[in-house]
């Protein structure tokens, strides 16, 4: 697979997820009417059901899959999330969903930076879950800087500190210290923009202080060649939060691993590029004959 050309946005107004809580208590928003079920792992620590203008991008981000019969679901981890919860924990949690909800399979599972950590154990533990595994702007591990600056955003979360939490956005866009100046302008219109989503956490947000210390602990690296389903890492070549020598680690370690460099980007360009979907739509595709045999 190599770099292609960015798609031109559809001028359709995107429509409105529908949300809800599944019966072991984690909340989803879906969308999409097609036969084909895919289990969206989102970012963390913390944060909420997307809604307002981020939702209508994330709905728009993933239309290539939706005119091609997927219906998304959008799950958030665990709330309230026990003390000690770790990533293979999280990633029971998501395998139990889809035995419980979507008669024990999904076509495919996506998870995006760390929500992909997760999405290597799911791999891992679950692998009959699911068809083929996307993993978007992640690694075995996240980098030092960026486990420093989850914590803030963990804590930020629970104090509900809306300022910080818009100057740990800004440095995730901007983490090049030459742009502090830019930062600090950009970190109030993310405040306003990203701020509803990041502090919904579904009435418990010390879970973000959960998440924060299982990715402080994190390393999947004993795990990824106990996976046999086929994984696309997508990866930017420019993400502080994992870096260029993480991913590459990863995709040796993982069997069937096929690795989609994003030239110049970094983490959060990377997350919301809108060839995300196609490249997770052609993975698929090239791979429905082979798990069909």
């Amino acid at each position: 697979m190599t770099d292609r050309p960015r798609p031109l946005r559809s001028r359709r107004r995107p429509p409105e997820p529908s949300t809800g809580r599944f019966t072991n208590g984690m909340e989803y928003a879906a969308w999409g009417d097609g036969p084909k079920d895919l289990l969206w792992m989102p970012g963390g620590p913390g944060g909420g059901l997307p809604s307002g203008a981020m939702s209508r991008m994330l709905v728009n981000r993933f239309r290539p899959l939706t005119d091609d019969g997927y219906r998304i679901w959008h799950v958030l981890r665990r709330r309230p999330m026990p003390d000690g919860h770790t990533m293979a924990d999280m990633a029971d949690d998501y395998a139990a969903v889809v035995r419980d909800e979507f008669g024990g399979r999904v076509d495919i599972a996506a998870g995006v930076s760390y929500g992909a950590m997760v999405g290597q154990y799911l791999a891992a533990r679950h692998p009959e879950t699911f068809g083929t595994l996307a993993l978007v702007a992640g690694a075995w591990r996240a980098s030092e800087w960026a486990v420093h600056l989850d914590q803030r955003m963990a804590e930020a979360i629970v104090s509900r500190d809306v300022e910080d939490l818009g100057e740990v956005i800004g440095t995730y866009l901007l983490p090049n210290e030459r742009l502090a100046a830019p930062r600090r302008l950009l970190a109030p219109v993310m405040s306003r923009l990203m701020a509803p989503e990041m502090l919904g956490s579904g009435g418990s947000p010390e879970s973000a202080l959960v998440e924060a210390r299982a990715e402080a602990e994190a390393d999947a690296r004993s795990v990824l060649p106990e996976i046999t389903v086929p994984v696309l890492l997508i990866a930017g070549d420019h993400d502080y939060c994992f870096p260029r020598e993480l991913v590459v680690e990863t995709a040796a370690l993982i069997p069937h691993c096929t690795l989609v460099w994003y030239r110049g980007l970094g983490h959060m360009r990377t997350a919301t590029d809108p060839r995300v979907a196609l490249d997770i739509l052609q993975f698929a595709r090239a791979n429905e004959h082979a798990l069909a045999a």
